[in-house]
């Protein structure tokens, strides 16, 4: 799982996926040594691009970011179920 900040703008998360597919695709799974068990090297790969923990300022009890950022939860390896704690 990843958690970030971004621009909430149409298209970033599709530009996202196919960026992140391009730097560690999942096929051919044999491309991974790590592939065993689970067929899911590529995600680990992307995982590590990706942060898994922000920083938020507050300031007068509100988050204070850009007028078009939002924090984005993105599940990068659907083979087990995941959780957030905030």
């Amino acid at each position: 799982m990843s958690v970030f900040i971004n621009d909430d703008e149409s298209g970033l998360h599709q530009d996202f996926e196919r960026w992140l597919e391009e730097l560690a695709p999942e096929n051919p799974y044999s491309r991974y040594l790590h592939n065993g068990y689970e067929d899911n090297g590529d995600a680990h790969l992307k995982k590590t691009i990706m942060t898994r923990e922000v920083t938020i300022a507050i300031t007068n009890n509100d988050a204070d970011s850009g007028p078009w950022e939002q924090i984005f939860y993105k599940k990068i390896d659907g083979k087990r179920d995941k959780r957030m704690l905030m």
